[in-house]
């Protein structure tokens, strides 16, 4: 495995873009540390480009027809290594330097198999698998959890697709559709596509949060629905009012606090053998991975609850938090190094030592690193100059992995294990040998 060729341009017509692209991947190709003669292309376009996604995909195709597998989708904006182009007529492309036996392209014309089931003649099962999904798909949670279910480790990752125009998806595999179907164009509307891998190709995958707790957990004692009524048996209103300092009868300062307002659930804390009660969780510190962040969608004055964006079973625990660029920045930065620290060796000479911390992040990808390519997929309301200044997000993320090639976009929702988040950031690298 070699790295894998990567590209990013912006201009107001796509075939200049596209133009600018294909130079650059030609020529990361020509150099011998990259990739010659990749299949797989992941595909990302802001919405300024989607309705020309058809024409596009169809164009970079034909000018790399060595590449026979697409995969991506549409986001408000796209990323590349230290790069942004949020809000902006942009793309980005990706060509992984992976075996066609180690992977597949899926759609709804060409779906996975079900868990266990070999995947065509020659066997692929897929161990993990990149998601791409349109927001408005019904019962979307349930059709996470179950394409993670169609994995062997039951982990995905991914994102929706984030458009104000056409919600597009690439999908254009070697493999054939399902009889029926007729002739698939490749670029799709609504449903789940993405591309599954098998056990052979190395990931490693981290979720980054975007929120921080403003208060301390609570137990979901009481709920209907949307609708959760008590926290720890008080009425779950009174809890949010006092502890975010809110009256309702001044509803001018009311409403920007209620706004700012999120809610991290996490699912009920398994029981200890020898104790009586659980302990107290922190007030302050930064969530896990296992936190699922919503927005407050309505209160309910008459019977003391607070809707949110989710349903919250009785046992489940529940956080009123806002979002916090120094907790995002400081989370990010925590997740690369332990991405970093996973990917180098134990023992290192004096040299790689010295190569690995030199301050030079614009040096070429250390091969101690062995990240062949990397996939970011963030949040779209993390985006832009949340961070600061525009770029500041993946400039973070340049400085803690190096110049290694990397593509994503920002989503109207994360997706990591088999769940849909929110306020994240998905950080996947494959890794080589």
């Amino acid at each position: 495995m070699k790295l894998f060729p990567h590209a990013h341009a912006t201009h107001p017509q796509w075939r200049m873009a596209a133009a600018l692209v294909l130079a650059q991947l030609r020529a990361q190709m020509a150099l011998p540390d990259f990739a010659t003669s990749p299949t797989l292309a992941l595909l990302y376009i802001t919405d300024h480009y989607a309705d020309d996604a058809q024409a596009i995909l169809e164009h970079l195709s034909a000018e790399l027809p060595e590449v026979t597998d697409w995969a991506g989708t549409v986001g408000v904006g796209v990323s590349a290594n230290n790069v942004e182009y949020f809000d902006e007529p942009a793309l980005c492309v990706m060509l992984c330097d992976l075996g066609p036996d180690q992977y597949r392209v899926f759609s709804g014309v060409a779906p996975l198999p079900a868990s266990g089931r070999a995947a065509g003649a020659e066997g692929f099962v897929a161990h993990t698998a990149l998601v791409h999904a349109d927001a408005g798909t019904p019962e979307l949670a349930g059709l996470i959890a179950e394409m993670a279910d169609r994995t062997r480790s039951g982990y995905v990752f991914g994102g929706l697709a984030a458009s104000r125009g056409a919600s597009v998806q690439f999908s254009l595999g070697s493999g054939g559709n399902l009889r029926g179907q007729g002739a698939a164009s490749g670029v799709f509307r609504g449903g789940l596509s993405g591309v599954a891998f098998g056990i052979d190709v190395g990931l490693i995958s981290r979720v980054t949060q975007g929120a921080q707790p403003v208060d301390r957990e609570r137990t979901v004692t009481a709920a209907d629905g949307n609708l959760v009524l008590t926290l720890d048996d008080e009425p779950a209103l009174d809890v949010l009012l006092r502890e975010r300092v809110i009256s309702l009868d001044q509803p001018e300062q009311a409403m920007p606090r209620l706004r700012a307002t999120l809610v991290g659930l996490s699912p009920p804390l398994p029981p200890r053998e020898g104790a009586d009660e659980t302990p107290a969780p922190r007030v302050r510190g930064q969530f896990g991975s296992e936190v699922l962040v919503r927005h407050l969608i309505g209160l309910d004055p008459g019977r003391r609850g607070v809707a949110i964006a989710d349903v919250a079973p009785v046992g489940s625990r529940l956080a009123f938090c806002e979002r916090n660029v120094q907790a995002a920045r400081a989370d990010l930065v925590r997740v690369c190094a332990e991405v970093r620290e996973e990917l180098e060796p134990e023992e290192l000479s004096l040299s790689v030592a010295t190569a690995l911390s030199a301050p030079d992040v614009h040096a070429g990808p250390h091969p101690a690193r062995r990240i062949a390519g990397a996939v970011y997929v963030s949040c779209s309301g993390r985006g832009g100059p949340h961070f600061g200044s525009p770029g500041a997000e993946l400039n973070a993320v340049h400085r803690a992995l190096g110049d290694v090639p990397l593509v994503g976009f920002f989503a109207g929702g994360e997706i990591a294990h088999h769940r849909l988040y929110g306020y994240t950031g998905v950080l996947t690298v494959f890794t080589m040998p």
